[in-house]
């Protein structure tokens, strides 16, 4: 494409008289007249840089082309235009701009089955026009929208696509350094349909789209994350999250994307047990409108909340997390999941099968415990929070005492502590022989002498203060009674 240049002659009245001549002859079954009609102002407007102009015939003749059911002639003249020598950049954008209003048309004659049997006619002029943008910034949004459609024109696929691959098929060649040129082979099987799904769509990159407008730019990286969390590419999922602006999702017109967006966001969390993770999304997405207004979802998704907090191992903004959503009276609308955030708010022991007794035909329900791994997962945690407790009263009790208040073996007891221990909860040493079990902490003698002069500094304050006071009292008595001998 040419630079920038600047316009020699307006062709604007040649151009309106040829219209309606081409036009006619295109009706009387003469398209390729019309065409070369076409192409020969078009060459002079285009030497001329007469963008309008040039604009105006290429939209024209792709329009003919349309009209006349004429596809191939409209694939080929659609390439040709594309590519002539110092074609205008801003013609080469309207032309492909009113190509792709054919394609919803093509899209439903394909669905009717159309063309069942023969070529996919949408099909090829969406690949046309992604040949024709690629490369080009001034058709970046053009290619980022066809490869929306062809990225979900392959997800359709792989729905119908056998899961496996046929045995009478050839296995694909190895790679060599004389076929990388080659193309690659058609998409089979289910997961290949997917895996092109999600390359198209990776391939663009709109954060860098200055074009497109806020809203379809993260409606398009969600699309993105969506395929690749379809095919169980996590990390580019979480890397795709980092694109979306969050300030954005708290604006009031774009809740519906928020709540996709947080959707995928807990199942990014929950693929590596980061349940503190999950519990924040879900805190944000029940800090939106669509889903106070509805009593049922607002009731799923506070349940999820204080399961994902109860769930997460403990450190301090864990247990920072758990104090601010006991102290929020709007949980309490789940009562029973609100009773189980505040027994581990409250610094006391609890019977495993007291809770399983309690809370356990209610949890069971949720989706969260459909499998035994998260019971389990409940089960270490009120564990550790009973060990907690219990270093707290303690400093010292015995191995046989702690495996009885925890309901354990003594072997997962000790493992339990050991864990807490080396994730540095709680301060613990075992004596094995004698089976004792100390929490309190041995102070160094830099540490003894520390907080004995700390206390020291803290009486010789006192001793002042109570002095200063005594002398107060003394002066203030003295002048009442020199002023009653005066009197």
């Amino acid at each position: 494409m040419s630079a920038t240049r600047k316009q020699e002659r307006d062709f604007t009245a040649e151009v309106k008289a040829l219209q309606p001549e081409v036009e006619q002859l295109a009706k009387d079954g003469k398209l390729q007249e019309a065409i070369d009609l076409i192409s020969l102002l078009e060459k002079q407007t285009r030497n001329a840089a007469d963008m309008t102009s040039t604009a105006s015939l290429l939209t024209l003749l792709v329009r003919l082309c349309w009209e006349q059911s004429d596809l191939d002639t409209l694939n080929l003249q659609l390439t040709i235009l594309s590519k002539k020598h110092g074609q205008l950049k801003e013609a080469v954008v309207r032309m492909v701009d009113e190509a792709i209003t054919f394609l919803p048309k093509l899209k439903e004659q394909k669905d009717q089955g159309k063309y069942k049997g023969g070529n996919d006619r949408w099909l090829e002029l969406v690949k046309t026009l992604r040949d024709i943008t690629e490369g080009k910034i001034y058709l970046e949004l053009p290619r980022a929208r066809l490869t929306v459609m062809l990225a979900t024109y392959h997800e359709q696929l792989s729905e119908s696509a056998p899961k496996e691959a046929s045995t009478s098929t050839a296995p694909a060649p190895t790679a060599t350094s004389t076929d990388k040129d080659k193309p690659k082979p058609e998409p089979v099987t289910a997961k290949d349909h997917l895996d092109v799904a999600a390359d198209l769509m990776s391939d663009i990159q709109v954060e860098t789209y200055s074009s497109m407008d806020k809203r379809e730019k993260t409606e398009f990286i969600l699309e993105q994350m969506r395929l690749e969390s379809l095919r169980g590419n996590w990390v580019r999922v979480r890397v795709g999250s980092r694109k979306i602006n969050r300030v954005y999702l708290k604006e009031k017109d774009s809740q519906d994307i928020k709540l996709r967006y947080y959707d995928l966001m807990v199942q990014l969390a929950l693929q590596d047990d980061e349940y503190l993770e999950a519990c924040s999304a879900y805190q944000e997405v029940w800090d939106t409108e669509e889903i106070k207004a509805d009593p049922a979802k607002e009731l799923n998704v506070l349940e999820n909340i204080m399961i994902y907090v109860v769930l997460a191992p403990y450190n301090n903004e864990q247990s920072d997390m758990l104090h601010k959503l006991y102290g929020d009276s709007a949980l309490q609308k789940a009562p029973q999941h609100y009773e189980l955030v505040k027994c581990f708010v409250a610094k006391e022991l609890m019977r495993w099968s007291g809770i399983e007794q309690l809370y356990g035909p209610t949890l069971r329900q949720s989706p969260v415990f459909a499998s035994g791994i998260r019971w389990e997962e409940l089960h270490k945690r009120v564990t550790e929070h009973n060990i907690r407790v219990i270093a707290s009263y303690y400093s010292r009790i015995t191995l046989t005492r702690l495996t009885e208040l925890l309901d354990l073996s003594a072997l997962t007891t000790e493992r339990t502590l050991c864990k807490l221990v080396t994730d540095k909860t709680v301060y613990a040493r075992i004596d094995r022989p004698n089976g004792i079990v100390n929490f309190k902490q041995t102070k160094g003698t830099n540490e003894i002498l520390n907080v004995w002069s700390g206390d020291i500094g803290k009486m010789l304050g006192l001793v002042e203060k109570t002095s200063h006071l005594i002398s107060k009292e003394y002066a203030m008595h003295e002048a009442s009674r020199g002023k009653k001998v005066a009197a």
